[in-house]
């Protein structure tokens, strides 16, 4: 019997699947619709994203991962198993050996979590790698020469920033700012500005649309509609890219914070390796219009916006899928039911 090995970049905003040998073969946002009287499943994935904020009483849209780690342990390990049966068929044939990325600052206890998730869900045994190794391993960068590299993973919950030198980690720092703070700032803005109250899903529309890291003057437009908190009645108002990013400066800045405290903490002759190659920006967060130069405006260093930015971890994860023998003593932990943490 062949068993199919699965890379699973399980993210707060996205879940990504690699199966060995054929690539990225499933993307698809990290929520589930539930029927809270039956605690039914009713939709996973796209189908219940766009359930968000549109659900009856009985219908919640859930999204069970929050700040990059487990928020709700059943929902997560029924989104697992869905998507596990989405791309292998149902029954398993076999029990997969599954990698999946947690964050650089994840407890032992998510750890835990996100282990026990999985064999519920079906794996024979699960790897752990932390999301900047995978990152930039899925960036092409050679982790295990003796040079240093900057990685900087902006998701949806997290913002995962590390140093890497000869196939580990030498410092390494992960704040809970990352996408979904950047759909609250919108909302309060929008809410302090213009008493309109907009859901996540708008917020989500403008950053990604006209959201920039800091104001322009070739600046864009786009029209939403929200609920006059005054009134109470539909509203329509026209914001511009120079808004949004006014609405971003706070989680931006504690963003370059996050970054400017970790290269005062690299070791100076690896801080001279990454003055020299520069910083890699991964995650849907580095799409944002502007974020490179808003990080290189504050370092002094060049910032390098990945091509498949969105991919890099899972391709990272495949990568390590497709060479387990080498990168299984520098880059991971693995685990099967039972076993206790090292």
């Amino acid at each position: 019997m062949v068993f199919r090995d699965v890379g699973i970049d399980l993210g707060t905003a996205s879940v990504l699947v690699y199966i060995k040998g054929k690539g990225i073969v499933l993307r698809e946002p990290s929520v589930v619709a539930i029927d809270k009287n039956t605690n039914k499943v009713l939709a996973v994935g796209e189908e219940a994203r766009r359930m968000i904020g549109r659900t009856p009483g009985n219908i919640v849209a859930i999204r069970p991962l929050r700040d990059g780690v487990i928020s709700d342990y059943e929902i997560t390990e029924k989104m697992l198993r869905y998507f596990l049966n989405k791309i292998v068929g149902r029954p398993f044939l076999f029990k997969p050996r599954i990698v999946v990325c947690v964050p650089s600052g994840a407890t032992e206890v998510e750890k835990r979590a996100v282990l026990d998730a999985a064999y519920e869900a079906g794996a024979r045994r699960t790897y752990l790698v932390e999301e900047p190794i995978a990152a930039a391993i899925g960036a092409g960068i050679d982790i295990s020469k003796p040079y240093g590299n900057m990685v900087i993973d902006i998701g949806g919950g997290t913002t995962n920033i590390a140093v890497i030198s000869l196939g580990g980690i030498v410092v390494s720092n992960s704040i809970k700012v990352a996408g979904d703070k950047f759909d609250e700032a919108i909302i309060r803005y929008m809410r302090k500005k213009y008493n309109l109250l907009i859901g996540e899903r708008t917020a989500e529309d403008l950053k990604i649309t006209i959201g920039m890291a800091y104001p322009k003057e070739d600046s864009s437009s786009m029209m939403i509609t929200g609920r006059n908190l005054i009134s109470g009645l539909p509203r329509t108002v026209t914001i511009t890219s120079g808004e949004v990013a006014e609405a971003l400066a706070e989680p931006l800045q504690a963003i370059v914070e996050a970054v400017h405290a970790l290269l005062e903490r690299t070791p100076p002759e690896l801080a001279s390796d990454i003055s020299e190659r520069g910083i890699v920006m991964v995650g849907g967060g580095a799409l944002l219009n502007g974020m490179d130069q808003l990080i290189q405006e504050h370092t002094k260093i060049p910032v390098h916006v990945m091509e498949d930015a969105v991919s890099c971890v899972a391709l990272g994860t495949g990568r390590v899928l497709e060479a387990l023998d080498l990168y299984g003593s520098v880059a991971l932990r693995s685990y099967s039911r039972g076993e206790a943490f090292s």
